[in-house]
């Protein structure tokens, strides 16, 4: 069995899992978005970060990564996602039809947000989501880490997300 994982945030820089194969490649009626309170890894019930989750949309499209994970480690690549992504029950595994730059369409799984539950904070204004990020630390460490990391590895893959963007620079005390 071929397995292909869809990476649109931590898994960009992240996996966690042995790569056989990696591409740039689209996913369609999604997008980007920091819109699921972390109080896990980058924040606490008490005090909640935020962390990207696909967030559907009929006409919108997010860029990201599709690995496919290295032969024989397939049962164990799902296994380690699981129990990264699916520590609550915010995230839904979802099997995706993605796009890969060389043409190829793939079947992929990734984890996109339900928006039925608590930790779904659905679009809150940049600012907010600035001071949340600006303070907000968990078991993986600070906020302002995991949204760098983003940043800096979307820049460096030339895939281009204007919030993200605006988050880092602000973050980094270089806002326009």
């Amino acid at each position: 069995m071929t397995l292909w994982v869809f990476g649109y945030g931590s898994l960009i820089w992240n996996p966690g899992f042995e790569v056989g194969e990696q591409a740039l490649a689209t996913l369609s009626g999604y997008h980007r978005s920091f819109c699921m309170w972390s109080v896990h890894h980058r924040g606490t019930h008490a005090d909640p970060g935020l962390v990207l989750a696909l967030d559907e949309a009929a006409e919108a499209t997010c860029e990201g990564v599709a690995f496919r994970a290295a032969d024989g480690h397939e049962d164990a690549t799902l296994q380690a996602l699981r129990e990264r992504e699916l520590i609550s029950s915010a995230y839904l595994e979802k099997w995706v039809d993605v796009r890969l730059v060389d043409g190829r369409h793939i079947n992929a799984v990734t984890y996109v947000i339900d928006p039925k539950h608590a930790q779904y904070t659905g679009a809150l204004p940049l600012s907010k989501q600035a001071e949340v990020i600006s303070r907000a630390v968990g078991g993986r460490g600070p906020n302002t880490e995991y949204l760098h990391n983003t940043a800096d590895h979307l820049a460096e893959l030339g895939i281009h997300d204007p919030d993200i963007d605006w988050l880092s620079k602000h973050l980094n005390g270089r806002a326009d």
